[in-house]
């Protein structure tokens, strides 16, 4: 059992926990909570690389679910460690350390059914996990994210998606333009979610391949990013609210084009 922080491998699961550039160069992120660790260790066995236990954790678990660790490196940790390593307030007792999944742009176009979440510059956790776990809700077939929006494996984004993260491809294009113009050549229809917004969003059609493009919460699609989609489509509001959340936003985008296709 580890029972201080200081040990290599604590210290190496804390800089998991809080540094992309640490996650990015292994090529693995952590998963946090028995209902992420279930869905892991059910889907993708195979991709877990190691498990920590809380000690008083450990032996409740096991005793209920002696089949989830068969065959997995695993570690027990005292409470105290586990608190440390920990990225939430009231840890669950345990954590798992898996291998990134790697998705390219071809897995998401091809084929003739293509929904695609393109996203530029989201900066906040919360509303990427959610356009992640709502993107699965409504089967999108993928989502492309400029480099500069926040890490899908920050543990933020991770607890947000609920478990989507391990079920929808995700692609972080180095050039998002060059790579906007390369879903255009594929015939994908790219509708720009703007506040110029030339026609309302629920009088276009999504049905065959259709994408949807969010900007950045702060300041919406870049001029570059608007010219480069098929079509400027806008939301209706009431009152004074000029804009809405950047994953509402894109959950009532994806939700129409989603409609669109149950009802064809």
């Amino acid at each position: 059992m580890i029972t201080s922080s200081s040990n290599s491998q604590i210290k190496n699961l804390i800089k998991l926990q809080k540094q992309s550039k640490v996650r990015n160069e292994l090529k693995v992120f952590v998963c946090e909570g028995k209902k992420m660790f279930e869905e892991v260790a059910s889907q993708q066995r195979n991709q877990i690389k190691k498990v920590y236990l809380a000690e008083s954790y450990y032996h409740q678990y096991t005793k209920q679910n002696p089949e989830y660790l068969k065959g997995l490196d695993f570690e027990v940790l005292s409470d105290q460690v586990m608190k440390e390593a920990s990225e939430t307030i009231t840890p669950q007792g345990i954590l798992a350390i898996v291998k990134q999944p790697i998705y390219t742009l071809k897995d998401m176009t091809s084929g003739d059914s293509i929904r695609l979440l393109l996203l530029e510059d989201i900066r906040d956790p919360g509303n990427l996990g959610t356009m992640v776990r709502t993107a699965e809700g409504v089967g999108m077939t993928g989502i492309v994210l400029s480099k500069d929006s926040v890490d899908m494996f920050n543990p933020k984004v991770i607890r947000s998606t609920m478990g989507a993260i391990f079920r929808v491809p995700f692609f972080y294009a180095e050039d998002f333009y060059a790579c906007l113009n390369q879903i255009k050549n594929e015939e994908i229809a790219i509708y720009a979610a703007h506040l110029q917004g030339a026609v309302w969003y629920d009088k276009v059609s999504y049905q065959g391949k259709s994408a949807i493009l969010i900007g950045n919460e702060a300041n919406g699609l870049s001029d570059k990013a608007t010219s480069l989609s098929t079509q400027r489509i806008k939301i209706p509001m009431e009152g004074n609210v000029e804009s809405l959340n950047a994953a509402i936003a894109a959950a009532v985008l994806m939700y129409e084009s989603y409609r669109q296709i149950r009802n064809h």
